[in-house]
């Protein structure tokens, strides 16, 4: 397949998860209606951003994969004949939690699922707490539209993770994301922030000759401690093709759904201007495992 069609849903959420999950349905039903074949849904969609805190009693939001939510969402695949990038939390076991993107094929089978192998641990997004770090390792999931290098929003900052994707023949390096702004950033800090998201998933495509789709979520969420002011979820979700330039862009500060149209043909020929996997030093990269070079 040359060319597909791309939705990206942009959610503001709510703490109520029943009409978060109603907004789901809404949204992926828009971008199917106006001719998305692959869906792409933002980081932990079915709920608030809980990392802001660390509360044990959240640990009641995981399910099991499968369950009740790959129940809901297969069935929409299913229905709207799509490919579906999920985000969830997933229960692997008592004390065991994922954050697990789930993807499922046209039919509602699950294509496959990639565990979030980079876990932050910082101010407002204590993942750590939640979520053990994935198992499965970095590989593409194959699915009827083609091979999906899916990944999970702090592993975009990676390169590491974008090529080993790419070295596996990913079509697409896909990033569900759950990132924002602390209110007190300056004006031109928040700018900064935002601008080098952009960059390094812009960087990641130009380096594999790939497009990337990111999909961010968006609005103000509050910080149930209230020790902060909460999180500025700042949206900007986009589309790049394979010299990184943008296709398509959402609103920082708005929900919205975007329809794209991608040509996978057009990184043949980018990989044949830039031949960047050509000419590689594959026999003088042994050091790049070692967590520093004393």
């Amino acid at each position: 397949m040359d060319k597909i069609k791309a939705g990206l849903v942009q959610q503001s959420n709510t703490d109520d998860l029943h009409k978060n999950l109603q907004q789901l349905h809404d949204h992926i039903a828009d971008c199917a209606v106006k001719g998305a074949q692959l869906v792409v849904l933002q980081e932990l969609h079915n709920s608030l951003y809980f990392c802001q805190t660390e509360n044990t009693a959240l640990f009641d939001w995981a399910e099991p994969i499968p369950g009740p939510s790959t129940g809901f969402y297969s069935e929409i695949a299913k229905q709207y004949q799509i490919v579906l990038v999920t985000s969830l939390f997933e229960k692997r076991a008592a004390g065991l939690y994922h954050n697990t993107a789930v993807v499922f094929d046209k039919d509602g089978s699950i294509a496959g699922k990639y565990r979030k192998m980079h876990i932050p641990d910082d101010p407002a997004y204590y993942e750590k707490f939640y979520f053990t770090p994935g198992d499965l390792g970095f590989h593409p999931i194959q699915t009827s539209l083609g091979k999906f290098g899916v990944l999970v929003c702090w592993d975009q900052w990676y390169p590491e993770a974008a090529r080993l994707m790419a070295l596996q023949g990913a079509e697409i390096l896909i990033y569900p994301t759950a990132i924002g702004w602390e209110s007190t950033d300056t004006e031109e800090e928040k700018k900064r922030q935002r601008d080098a998201w952009i960059i390094s998933q812009r960087g990641h495509a130009v380096a594999n000759g790939l497009p990337v789709v990111s999909v961010n979520r968006v609005g103000h969420e509050p910080d149930p401690s209230g020790q902060t002011n909460g999180i500025q979820f700042w949206g900007s979700s986009f589309v790049a093709g394979p010299q990184g330039e943008l296709l398509a862009q959402a609103s920082s500060e708005c929900p919205e759904n975007l329809v794209v149209e991608i040509d996978l043909a057009r990184s043949e020929n980018v990989r044949r201007w830039w031949p960047f996997l050509r000419d590689r030093r594959i026999d003088a990269y042994q050091d790049i495992t070692r967590r520093f070079i004393d």
